[in-house]
């Protein structure tokens, strides 16, 4: 083992001399307490780590050691329902260790080696194993049933096969080229591991909000950035999409968050309960919990190891969400740590790689055929804090470029109470074409619906410029009218209440026929306004306030109550129409 001694302790960042043959981000311990770090920069013999634990009291002459290996993560049965810090450290066992503070140089298996899991075996010897393939299964939990698979760089006949029975984790169940494979493996966390193509998404996340599913969707396999100011719902809307997105998986990465705010996920995750399986939402959930006050360098590499844990389940034939919360604190970290480094500061102070680290990050996402050959994907929707709201900061700007959808949370739709708090105006979504072709057997012309809705709201925004400055009642009704319609999508559509029962999750066929009706109603009221009606009658007809409240009174399979919507809506003005022939 290659040791070295350290010659210069800045924070979390220390000089070490000796590693000769150290290699980048190889993983080190560091002093008595043999804390974990990386090797972040390499120059001779000299080599520069970034240590994840608290630094102080490490002093010069200190011993380094070379352990030969990058920081990897343990992938294997257990992982789900479990909670981690920021290098698969399981929060748990260190709690059952050393009380409520983590010990320096503490370390815990992050999977359970005790615990034995039913395993049914899929091969037998002699059979050609390939790169990904399944060779046993186990349920990990109530919902999700773990697959395990041939490591990527493992290869050949299978022997010395295990029968089904019980196993812990670091049992052979059967040897591959003279390889043993076990129930976990190992995966270096900042390299991505491989797949055998990247498909097109087509099919949406379905998330049970209604002006994302409907007006900014984003794909299986997509990318999102949210970005909002202080009290905008950043974190509560994060956690209504981890409850209600249709991924088989939810790895949620609390990073750099408040304590309070992770407390706050901590204790609610584990109380919820999954809507589709009846079972506790944990049972399909990861959590890699990284705060403020923890160490900077391990808030830098907890995205990766959230990503990591994605990709293994993804490599399974799985569906996984990543919810990282928030990337401005991961960058934040790498602002700190160059500084510490002394490398010249590019915007803000923020590292000049700070773009080329977000990319990386946001190519991870992806809809991709496995080495198993299954179907799975990867979405990843990361939160953005920018100070003061300033959406031109670095962060924001560079997301925009990576990410394809931009869920613009704002202020001012925050302090009236309209959740959640996305800016119609200032979002956007570019999967609209990639699943359209699913939405159409939704509902027929989805993405004319959709377009008409858009154009009513960006009306209305031009209108309100006009309104401000010389008031509603010198528009003509036709105008006036645009204005009532958009103020019925606002409340009646865009508008969602996260505590109603009914109203907390909205299905896509309850979506497609509210946004429907409403969008009948505007039409239909133009139409008899061009016939000499004047607004306020349209405005009282009893189908508009039905339309407002349809989204709290209807539940998503009432498809009679659904229907009758729009037939009342028809009904209604067919009575006015007939007054103003």
């Amino acid at each position: 083992m290659n040791e070295g001694v350290i010659i210069r302790v800045s924070g979390p960042i220390v000089d070490a001399e000796g590693l000769v043959g150290a290699m980048m981000y190889e993983v080190v311990e560091v002093g008595p307490d043999r804390m974990m770090g990386e090797v972040i920069r390499v120059s001779g013999d000299i080599g520069t780590v970034q240590v994840y634990e608290n630094t102080a009291g490490l002093r010069p002459g200190d011993e380094v050691r070379c352990t030969g290996e990058p920081l990897s993560i343990t992938l294997g049965p257990g992982l789900i329902g479990n909670i981690y810090d920021g290098i698969q450290r399981p929060l748990k066992t260190l709690h059952d260790q050393s009380g409520a503070f983590i010990v320096r140089g503490q370390k815990a298996p992050p999977l359970d080696t005790a615990r034995k899991w039913p395993v049914k075996v899929l091969c037998k010897d002699g059979d050609a194993l390939r790169p990904g393939q399944i060779i046993a299964t186990t349920q990990e939990t109530q919902v999700i049933e773990h697959r395990v698979m041939i490591p990527p760089d493992a290869e050949g006949a299978a022997s010395n096969t295990a029968p089904d029975g019980e196993y812990t984790v670091d049992q052979v169940l059967c040897k591959v080229g003279g390889r043993e494979v076990r129930l976990f493996q190992r995966s270096p966390a900042r390299r991505p591991r491989p797949f055998l193509e990247r498909h097109t998404a087509r099919r949406p996340l379905i998330t049970g909000l209604r002006i994302i599913d409907t007006l900014f969707p984003i794909a299986r396999g997509g990318t999102a950035a949210m970005p909002g100011g202080f009290g905008t719902g950043k974190t509560m809307t994060q956690h209504s999409l981890a409850k209600w997105a249709d991924a088989d998986v939810i790895v949620y990465v609390g990073c750099g968050e408040r304590g309070n705010e992770m407390t706050q996920v901590l204790m609610d995750f584990p109380s919820l309960i999954d809507p589709r399986t009846g079972r506790p939402l944990m049972e399909r959930t990861i959590l890699v919990a990284n705060t403020s006050n923890m160490p900077v360098a391990a808030r830098e590499v907890s995205i990766y190891t959230g990503i990591t844990l994605a990709e293994y389940y993804r490599d399974m034939g799985y569906h996984v969400a990543v919810m990282a919360d928030s990337t401005s604190r991961w960058a934040e970290a790498l602002r700190e740590l160059g500084a510490r480094l002394e490398e010249l500061p590019a915007e803000e102070g923020f590292p000049a790689y700070l773009p080329t680290r977000l990319a990386q990050f946001y190519e991870r996402a992806g809809a991709v055929r496995t080495l198993g050959e299954a179907d799975g994907s990867v979405t990843i929707i990361g939160s953005i804090s920018p100070q003061g709201g300033d959406f031109t900061e670095p962060v924001t700007q560079h997301s925009r470029r990576f990410a394809r959808c931009f869920w613009a949370l704002d202020t001012t739709l925050a302090n009236a109470r309209h959740y959640p708090a996305i800016h119609w105006m200032h979002s956007y979504g570019q999967y609209v074409e990639d699943v359209a072709g699913w939405w159409e057997d939704v509902i027929p012309h989805w993405k004319e619906l959709r377009q008409e809705a858009m154009e009513v709201l960006q009306r209305e925004d031009r209108l309100q410029q006009i309104v401000k400055l010389v008031g509603p009642d010198v528009l003509p009704d036709r105008q006036r009218l645009v204005l009532a319609t958009a103020e019925m999508m606002k409340v009646g559509f865009l508008q969602q209440n996260a505590f109603d029962e009914v109203d907390a999750f909205c299905a896509p066929k309850k979506q497609a026929v509210l946004l429907d009706a409403i969008l009948e109603f505007y039409r239909r009221g133009a139409q008899v306004i061009e016939s000499g009606a004047p607004l306020v009658r349209v405005t009282e007809l009893p189908c508009r306030l039905a339309l407002m409240q349809a989204k709290s009174k209807i539940r998503n399979g009432d498809e009679d109550a659904l229907l009758g919507l729009k037939q009342n809506v028809v009904e209604d003005f067919a009575g006015l129409e007939a007054q103003y022939k």
